[in-house]
């Protein structure tokens, strides 16, 4: 309908739909100039007609930060590509939105814009507390001691934290060989895991925790984690995406290495003060009857008028009473009940000394004894001769499982941050089965036939090591060989006194 046919009613009623509109809106020519402006614009803004009607655009209040030849005039761009445009503007403490849209002639030219005026405080702010709070759940899972890993629903990575990185080793978004949550588990276990959220008799619909699991770093080592995992749901209720957390079990499975080994050292230490409690007294025992035996069987060998027959039993009777004397010494030596005599010694000065006094040279004449001793001042408060009695044992031992051929390493180190010693024996020999390894320290146990051993070697080493204060374990034993260790607390003297730690001569 043309401009010169429109009715009266026709005129009216757009009036009416022009201060109908809900936002403050005024319409200007292709001359910049103000010409209408609706109800809504005059209340908000609390002005006349007078005020505005006629005036340049420019002139007004509304855009006087814009000047009317500037490139960026929003009016002249809707003019000029005939196309609505808006602008966003921040006055005092509040948010506009400024949106022009074209008015068309018949000839579908802009005859005039219309311009529009709303309030968007209230979105701004919305907008402003969603940045913040997407901006703070972004800092947590960024700053997460655990490691976060987010895929979309196929499995692509979409976000890894920096413990996610580390821990995998790699990272997506062409950065890394990571991409897809497969590669994150062994084959199948990716699949596994998703048919487990699924299923909601195992932990709930889309939610899972797994104590123990194994995952795949980009070197393609495998690492136990304690994992938890979920379904991200749409607004519908549809998977969208998946993520899961992951904490490192390394430290944990070496705590409770660590807290078992420690649990069966006290109970080896319970049991062996337990029995050298008997030992001792089973010791005393002995010894008194036994003084008693030796002591007539040797008067009666003096005898000159004893047969040769009666002169072999009685010797017989004197060598085994002799027998059950050392016994009753080793005993009394795994109880700890003889006297200690210790010094500040270097544990290399032990160890030539204990080498010195191996005097069975037939059993070593295959074997290649090696030394590797640190020259590190490693100082100990020990009994020299104790020591000697628990390295002899040792080489001894280690000769025998190598039935007189192989080599045997003696190696000293220490760890001066920790004030510990280390003494290392190895062999070359056949190992020790795994099922001995918890009894070779217990008292009278022994591998060797009957009458060769009494079986309380190893168990008097072990109580010398702790009278000590030091420990004695099994490093590592297979068919290749065995090695035993032993840790010594490093003798500190005070700052008062000369300090041992080093040697002479050093800063």
């Amino acid at each position: 309908m043309k401009n010169d046919t429109l009715r009266p009613q026709d005129l009216f009623w757009r009036v009416r739909i022009f201060d109908a509109l809900s936002f403050p809106s005024v319409i200007i020519d292709l001359e910049k100039s103000v010409v209408g402006a609706n109800k809504k614009f005059y209340d908000t803004y609390k002005l006349t007609p007078e005020d505005i009607l006629g005036k340049k655009c420019y002139h007004s209040f509304l855009y006087k930060n814009t000047p009317c030849k500037s490139r960026d005039c929003p009016i002249s761009r809707v003019i000029e590509n005939k196309e609505a445009h808006s602008y966003t503007l921040k006055r005092q403490y509040k948010w506009e939105e400024r949106v022009f849209s074209p008015i068309f002639d018949d000839h579908q030219e802009v005859a005039y814009v219309l311009s529009s005026i709303r309030d968007i405080t209230r979105t701004k702010s919305l907008e402003s507390q969603l940045i913040g709070v997407k901006e703070f759940i972004t800092r947590v899972i960024y700053s997460s001691a655990s490691a976060i890993v987010a895929a979309d629903r196929s499995g692509r990575i979409e976000l890894m934290n920096s413990v996610a990185k580390e821990l995998f080793g790699a990272y997506n978004g062409g950065e890394g060989t990571i991409t897809h949550t497969e590669q994150l588990y062994p084959p199948g276990k990716a699949k596994e895991i998703m048919r487990m959220l699924r299923d909601e008799k195992i932990g709930g619909r889309g939610k899972l925790i797994i104590p123990k699991t194994t995952i795949v770093n980009a070197k393609g080592e495998e690492v136990e984690v304690e994992m938890s995992a979920a379904i991200i749901y749409d607004e519908n209720g549809n998977e969208s995406a998946t993520m899961a957390i992951y904490n490192d079990l390394k430290d944990k499975i070496k705590v409770e290495k660590e807290l078992k080994k420690t649990q069966k050292q006290l109970a080896q230490s319970e049991k062996m003060a337990s029995l050298g409690q008997l030992a001792a007294g089973v010791a005393h025992e002995i010894n008194n009857p036994l003084t008693g035996v030796l002591f007539y069987a040797s008067l009666l060998l003096e005898r000159p008028d004893l047969d040769d027959d009666a002169k072999a039993d009685l010797t017989y009777i004197v060598e085994d009473a002799n027998r059950c004397k050392n016994i009753v010494k080793s005993l009394l030596v795994y109880s700890r009940s003889t006297d200690s005599n210790k010094r500040i010694v270097h544990i290399n000065e032990i160890v030539d000394q204990s080498l010195k006094l191996v005097r069975d040279q037939k059993k070593f004449r295959n074997i290649q004894v090696r030394r590797f001793l640190d020259d590190e001042m490693m100082l100990i408060h020990a009994d020299v001769s104790k020591l000697n009695q628990v390295i002899i044992n040792l080489i001894i031992n280690a000769a025998d499982a190598m039935k007189g051929s192989g080599k045997i390493s003696l190696s000293t180190y220490r760890d001066k941050p920790n004030k510990k010693v280390f003494l290392e024996v190895k062999d070359t020999g056949e190992g020790i089965p795994r099922e001995n390894l918890s009894k070779i320290f217990d008292p009278f146990f022994t591998t060797k036939e009957v009458g060769k051993s009494t079986g309380l070697g190893l168990s008097i080493v072990y109580g010398i090591i702790e009278e000590h204060g030091g420990r004695i374990s099994v490093k590592e034993t297979g068919t290749k060989g065995t090695t035993f260790i032993i840790e010594f607390p490093m003798y500190v003297p005070s700052e008062d006194g000369p300090h041992f730690c080093d040697p002479p001569g050093s800063a």
